[in-house]
């Protein structure tokens, strides 16, 4: 803090500052280009009494302490926040969702980058379904922009501020951008908006987004202008070179690697033709025409009898994306084991029998078998809570909330809607939000807070498809997952010594985590979940 004060204090131009400040009452942000040319002068705005104040003579005297952080200033402007944290850069902001900029050297006026959001902890990019708001058209806080499909579902971006809606960068049906790459531009005044009619955001803002991703590719070739040399419009043959050794450092322009990440073109199989034998946009564009030629002559596959194979390729959903990926990880880092029991659910199905004719003399909609499976999974949780645990690398973290997924299967993938403290609440009250949250997973329009912050999942296949029994592969970070198959008659011994009678049984499944679940205690779980099905009454007490 000394130290700071002293760089404060010794800056020349910082004397004459007090003179301006006394008239400001407001600071605005513009540009990274301002605010390169701010820094390197080594002038620092400040408002008088928000955080910084000044002596006659210009020196540092005070510095009020905002929640202990002496170096924390946040200027607020509408709905948007930045927020600046360097003494000796006191205009750098954290990055945002949307970002003012100014663009000095093409003479824009002031507006706003709108990049795309993260609505999910898991969510690296996402695609834009459509835009309600047209270019041009006035836009207030709170209404809806477009809708994002994201790695869980489609949700609705709402704007943050009032303005015009200058520029939609990426349209109706765009796909894979990442997140803060930037989606479209407001204004303020409306006649701004002409001015951005051809606007393209810079490299530097449009791959923010992609620069995590580039890190892993690889090392890249030290950055410098490489001018393609002028190609005559006559047909060349691409000769493809053979593959280069391990080890061996490709070179390639930044636009070139870009192409062949996009069209999964090796850059191994490619000779380059630029400097020093790198490899430019040209050369890929040549490798991707020679080889839609010979695909076009290659021979069909064919089956084994001979005969050509008919298929067609589906592209795939972002949800579908995600999902593999987490259940790819969850089989190769969890070490599974399953649980089966059978349950006798004579009992609870008189149960419903009698608590649906009071539903349909009250109005009230029929519960269903899930619905009691869901609450007798979520008090057996609460009975044995070492199964309503999670496994991190320094401890096993054992949940005081019952939050029971529930998985829906819809056209557009797999849901699992989560809910609340299914422990606490009647079966009604669980019966309606099952049914609520299925719905607006069918239409695709489930929220973030409306499948996270789960602590178990069950699974039914056996009602609504009549499978007897599977196992399901484990939701993480969670511990345990209960898949649930169909009720079938069964003849089971009578009271006497030669009699018989039939009985109703259904079997499920419980798949565990075994760095969290003991086998014993798996097995306390679904004997617990056992005597609340074959006696149901009691999870009414």
């Amino acid at each position: 803090m000394a130290y700071s004060s002293q760089i404060i204090i010794h800056s020349k131009k910082l004397r004459s500052v007090p003179k301006l400040l006394r008239q400001a009452s407001a600071v605005r942000w513009f540009s990274e280009d301002v605010q390169s040319s701010i820094v390197k002068e080594d002038e620092i705005w400040k408002i008088k009494g928000c955080g910084y104040q000044s002596s006659q003579e210009g020196d540092l005297q005070n510095l009020v302490n905002f929640n202990n952080r002496p170096h924390f200033l946040q200027c607020k402007r509408g709905l948007s926040m930045m927020t600046m944290t360097s003494i000796g850069n006191p205009f750098s902001s954290s990055p945002t969702n949307s970002k003012r900029g100014f663009a000095s050297d093409s003479g824009l006026p002031p507006h706003q980058e709108i990049g795309m959001p993260s609505l999910s902890p898991t969510m690296t990019e996402g695609n834009i379904a459509r835009w309600l708001k047209k270019e041009g058209e006035k836009i207030s806080p709170g209404e809806v922009l477009c809708e994002v499909e994201t790695d869980k579902a489609t949700v609705e971006m709402e704007c943050m501020e009032e303005g015009y809606l200058a520029k939609i960068i990426c349209g109706d049906g765009e796909k894979e951008i990442k997140v803060g790459e930037v989606i479209a531009i407001t204004v303020e005044d409306e006649e701004d908006i002409a001015k951005f009619k051809d606007y393209k955001p810079t490299s530097s803002n449009a791959d923010a987004g992609a620069a995590a991703a580039k890190e892993s590719s690889g090392p890249s070739p030290p950055k410098k202008e490489v001018e393609e040399p002028v190609r005559s419009p006559e047909s060349k043959t691409v000769k493809q070179s053979p593959p280069a050794p391990a080890g061996d450092r490709i070179f390639a322009s930044p636009l070139a690697r870009k192409l062949a990440e996009e069209n999964n073109v090796p850059l191994s199989s490619i000779k380059g033709t630029g400097p020093e034998g790198s490899i430019v946009k040209a050369d890929i564009e040549d490798y991707m025409a020679s080889r839609g030629k010979e695909s076009t002559t290659a021979p069909k596959a064919k089956d084994a009898a001979g005969a050509p194979l008919d298929y067609s390729d589906l592209p795939h959903t972002q949800i579908r994306k995600i999902t593999a990926s987490r259940l790819l990880f969850s089989k190769q880092t969890i070490p599974h084991y399953y649980l089966t029991v059978d349950t006798c659910v004579d009992k609870l199905m008189d149960l419903r029998k009698q608590l649906n004719a009071l539903q349909e003399a009250s109005g009230g909609k029929r519960l269903s078998v899930n619905d009691l499976v869901i609450k007798a999974a979520a008090l057996a949780l609460r009975k044995v809570p070492q199964c309503n645990s999670s496994w991190t690398d320094n401890y096993i973290r054992q949940y005081h909330n019952v939050n029971i997924n529930v998985a829906v299967q819809t056209d557009n993938g797999l849901f699992v809607p989560v809910i609340r403290d299914a422990d606490k609440k009647g079966l009604s009250s669980i019966s309606d939000e099952v049914k609520k949250l299925a719905q607006r997973a069918r239409e695709n329009s489930l929220k973030p807070e409306d499948y996270e912050g789960g602590t178990f999942t069950v699974s039914n296949l056996g009602g609504p498809f009549g499978i007897k029994q599977f196992c399901a592969i484990i939701n993480p970070p969670q511990s345990g997952i209960l898949a649930v198959g169909s009720a079938e008659k069964r003849v089971i011994p009578g009271s006497g010594a030669e009699e018989f009678k039939f009985a109703s049984f259904m079997s499920v499944t419980l798949s565990c985590d075994h760095r969290v679940i003991d086998g014993a205690i798996g097995a306390d779980w679904l004997k617990a979940f056992k005597g609340y099905i074959e006696n149901p009454e009691s999870m009414l007490l």
